[in-house]
């Protein structure tokens, strides 16, 4: 009996494990589970009935207010922005054949948390108002998160980029950007730091649809081209003698998957933030589940990510009424530990 189903096209194939297809179902109903809870739960419970009337368009104007208007649109953001950067996550731990690294490890949230700040900074006037519209945030983010992965490359760059070069170099710029972060928050305006600081831990309060309309096609492209590639990254974490002895184009196949990891853990980071650990984990978990062929691993990875915001989101949300503590908070506690074990497991083999 055949073990895996196989994908072609003229240009690109990949193969997905039975088991992995198994995993994505029940990852797939966990997802739905957390959705409905998402929406229903919160300062006003939405019951069942009352949620299932609103999404056939039947529902009271309040109860479709609080789901279509408030909490259905950060439900949505909080799952792109987990799909985002568990997918960058993933791709990053193949090209760099390092299960410890991940967007944070090597500076490209860290890029996009910088930017904001300076945004922050440079663009409020002396009575704390921003000269320029709010919504160039998530643009600021977006560029400084590309412009340290262009770093990264280049700086790695010396006849070819090696992974162990992209990670050192990665870090050096993560610790970087981590210290100018902080300079700008205490050159800048007080009220501003406040802000930046629940951002840079980041959240999605203030979800709407306009973010839905740009997170959600921009995360679906790039996870699609993600799996068209699947089989690259593959090849990848065989080494450099046996990918270039089976036609890989190292360099070409290196700079394209740093630019789809960039991409995608930029576009998560400009309307969450700095939410930590997610790329980190979620990959992780994936594969020790359904093994290390990219075909089933891309899809689990995106899964456990979006999981892992969207719960994150519910518990901060709703654990401690009427205040609300960012996902940030709840994926850096479980991240943080989780990576320490992972550092001495590594350590031990």
């Amino acid at each position: 009996m055949r073990k895996y189903i196989s994908f072609r096209t003229n240009r690109f194939s990949f193969f997905l494990d039975k088991k992995g297809l198994g995993y994505f179902s029940l990852f797939f109903l966990v997802a739905l589970i957390i959705a409905y809870l998402s929406v229903s739960l919160g300062e006003y419970i939405v019951y069942p009935s009352d949620v299932f009337q609103v999404l056939m368009g039947n529902g009271e104007k309040m109860h479709s207010f609080i789901i279509t208007t408030l909490r259905l649109p950060r439900l949505l953001v909080a799952l792109f922005v987990g799909i985002g950067l568990a997918t960058s996550g993933a791709i990053l731990q193949g090209m760099i054949r390092n299960p410890l690294a991940s967007p944070d490890i090597i500076g490209i949230t860290g890029g996009g948390s910088f930017a904001v700040v300076m945004f922050l900074t440079i663009f409020s006037d002396k009575s704390d108002s921003l000269s320029v519209s709010i919504h160039w945030q998530p643009v600021a983010a977006f560029l400084g998160a590309m412009i340290i992965g262009l770093l990264v490359y280049i700086l790695a760059y010396q006849d070819g980029v090696s992974p162990i070069r992209i990670i050192l170099i990665g870090i050096g710029l993560s610790t970087l950007t981590q210290a100018l972060t902080t300079l700008g928050m205490i050159l800048g305006p007080i009220y501003r730091a406040s802000q930046a600081n629940i951002w840079l831990t980041g959240s999605v309060y203030g979800a709407n649809w306009d973010h839905v309309n740009i997170i959600a096609p921009v995360i679906l492209v790039l996870v699609t081209i993600s799996l068209l590639i699947a089989r690259r990254i593959n090849v990848q974490e065989l080494g450099d003698d046996l990918a270039a002895g089976v036609g890989s184009h190292l360099q070409r196949d290196r700079l394209l998957f740093l630019i789809i990891s960039t991409a995608l853990a930029g576009v998560a980071v400009s309307f969450a933030g700095g939410v930590g650990f997610v790329g980190l984990m979620a990959p992780h978990i994936a594969r020790r589940l359904v093994g290390s062929s990219y075909g089933a691993l891309i899809p689990i990875s995106a899964l456990i990510g979006g999981i892992l915001v969207m719960g994150a989101d519910l518990i901060g949300r709703t654990a401690f009424l009427p205040l609300e503590v960012p996902a940030g908070v709840f994926t850096a506690s479980i991240g943080a530990p989780y990576f320490i074990y992972l550092l001495f497991r590594s350590k031990r083999s």
